[in-house]
């Protein structure tokens, strides 16, 4: 009797632990084909110009991004070729004159070559290294970029863009022009940098 006991709470044991493990597959299988969507208007994109010998930072943001892209079962296959197309009217600095903005784009963007928007397109590569083809001054070429993808499912980009790579000098140096005086440290000497730091975020969810 006792030897059918022993052999009934062996059966119950391994068959719970059998559905356990089962289950367990059914939810990796689950979370496998989830697929993913970024969400409406949690796009942000950042930069931080600097200004004088010391580089004294200038922060701002495009508060209008449009994007493309094809939602994927991770979230990898959501952002590889995800596209994106940044109006460059919608500068926004948070200069409380309303002076800083527009002469940007006078003196900077409107300088360059078919920038009414800045244009990119997301890439990884087959170690998942990150990269933005990125559009500006009628040039294109590549921008890397670090990522990380937070439990919350918050994508974090970060890059640092040397505007000669887009030919852009000569519309720093005109925006340098018009900013002389503002751009001037106490060394006595006006300076704009031509790297500026890039960061942008999107926020994925499962569908």
């Amino acid at each position: 009797m006792k030897k059918l006991q022993a052999v009934a709470l062996g059966l119950i044991l391994v068959t719970a632990f059998s559905c356990k493990q089962a289950k367990k597959e059914e939810n990796k299988a689950e979370e496998a084909m989830a697929t993913y969507s970024i969400v409406q208007d949690s796009t942000d994109v950042r930069f931080t110009a600097y200004k004088t010998t010391d580089k004294k930072p200038v922060g701002g943001t495009f508060t209008e991004v449009d994007l493309t892209y094809t939602a994927g079962e991770t979230p990898m296959e959501t952002l590889d070729g995800m596209e994106f197309s940044i109006p460059v009217s919608s500068l926004f600095t948070n200069d409380t004159t309303n002076t800083r903005d527009p002469k940007i784009i006078h003196f900077f963007f409107d300088k360059m070559m078919e920038t009414q928007s800045i244009k990119g397109t997301f890439a990884f590569d087959a170690n998942q290294k990150c990269s933005v083809k990125l559009t500006m001054n009628g040039v294109t070429t590549d921008l890397p970029m670090d990522y990380e993808i937070t439990d919350d499912n918050h994508v974090n980009f970060s890059g640092t863009m040397d505007l000669k790579n887009w030919n852009a000098l000569d519309a720093l140096a005109s925006l340098n022009k018009a900013c002389e005086v503002l751009h001037t440290g106490p060394d006595g000497v006006s300076k704009t940098w031509e790297d500026v730091a890039i960061k942008a975020s999107v926020l994925l969810k499962k569908m």
